[in-house]
């Protein structure tokens, strides 16, 4: 649930009010509210607990409705109709609510009642073997892409559904499947493959990119990578001598771009070899400093210690009521006005009941606490 920041003033970063809804039947693993996870992706959100088992408790969730802008619920299609809270019936409570629905196949097709997780979608929307080394090893993201770029989309058709409201006064349903998300992020494969053109995984090398080397690189210490990129031929020459190989300029598989993209297997052998004899930071400034593109592949922890992101105060303080001080992320986007002082950490489940309640529903504390001891705020 979310509610715009014009109506009162409230704590997060991008203008809404967002509250969470909650249960402590479900919020566990990774959805438990002292995990990690959870604490980098709820901050400046707000917790209650609303066990909708109970009928009372659609009656409060209709409720929170009434004085919402944009519902979000991410369940498969069957869910939030067999708790009477469809769009439609929602609607006639609040006639200029925004909803969206976030599943993982959409609201419509065979697929509709499938359940999905992130590495499903990935897989199924063919991320997963375009992001593969060769057609023989489909090693997939490692993370929950398909959710990130979903809540992506979440969010600009938010913004495009309150623009539209404020010109037409109509609340909009946003019928958003994940498994599209995907399939939209690989549109150049999916092209080429209705013209009838192969698609195959391709690892790090691009036959559209005129670079050679170009690629991820092995260096010394555990897991230490360094990507390389040569343009040129003045690049290409940098790198020969910088590395101790001048040798390489001499060598006829090397002395054209086109001839190194064709000998590329055996021309990043050589370039390992070199690699993996110095730290990933050593490779970079060496070749940067001869003017060849060069980057260290970094790990969290060297983000976490990384100049640039402190010079420009990317990490925020924020006191978590369970963890303690906790350092999290800000948001990329600078406003004019300033770093909001108001953030909050991540909200310890339900810790916003009495506020939401009480305050916002206007519920009087004999039926809170009736509602309570039933397990209603379960």
């Amino acid at each position: 649930m979310a509610n715009q920041a014009g109506k009162r003033y409230v704590c997060t970063e991008c203008g809404a009010e967002v509250i969470k809804v909650q249960s402590a039947k479900t919020a566990k693993g990774v959805e438990s509210n002292s995990e990690p996870y959870f604490c980098a992706w709820n901050r400046n959100k707000r917790s209650i607990t609303l066990d909708l088992s109970h009928p009372e408790a659609k009656d409060i969730a209709v409720k929170l409705v009434a004085i919402s802008d944009v519902v979000v619920e991410n369940f498969s299609p069957r869910v939030m109709p067999n708790w009477g809270l469809n769009y439609q019936r929602l609607a006639e409570i609040n006639n200029d609510l925004i909803m969206v629905s976030m599943s993982g196949m959409g609201q419509t097709g065979s697929w509709k009642d499938y359940v999905a997780y992130a590495p499903t979608v990935q897989a199924l929307g063919g991320l997963t073997y375009l992001t593969s080394y060769d057609a023989g090893s489909p090693a997939g993201l490692g993370n929950a892409y398909a959710d990130i770029i979903s809540g992506l989309y979440c969010a600009v058709a938010v913004l495009s559904a309150l623009e539209y409201r404020e010109g037409s006064g109509l609340g909009q349903h946003i019928d958003l499947s994940e498994y599209e998300a995907v399939c939209g992020m690989i549109a150049p494969a999916l092209i080429a493959a209705c013209a009838g053109q192969d698609v195959m995984p391709r690892g790090n090398r691009s036959p559209h990119i005129p670079a050679a080397p170009y690629g991820c690189f092995r260096c010394s210490g555990k897991d230490r990578w360094c990507v390389i990129a040569v343009y040129s031929e003045t690049e290409w020459k940098a790198l020969c001598v910088v590395t101790g190989h001048a040798e390489w300029l001499g060598d006829p598989r090397f002395s054209t771009l086109a001839g190194r993209k064709e000998n590329e297997d055996d021309l990043q052998a050589l370039i390992g070899q070199w690699t993996c004899e110095h730290e990933a930071e050593r490779v970079m400034r060496v070749l940067q400093n001869a003017g060849v593109s060069a980057g260290v592949v970094q790990s969290a922890d060297d983000l976490a210690h990384d100049p640039q992101l402190k010079a420009r105060d990317f990490f925020v303080p924020l006191q978590h009521p369970l963890l303690g001080e906790r350092l999290t992320d800000r948001t990329p986007i600078r406003m004019n006005g300033g770093f909001p002082v108001n953030w909050k950490a991540a909200p310890s489940l339900g810790c916003d009941n009495l506020y939401v309640y009480r305050e916002l529903l206007g519920l009087s504390e004999s039926a809170f606490e009736k509602y309570a001891e039933m397990g209603v705020f379960y």
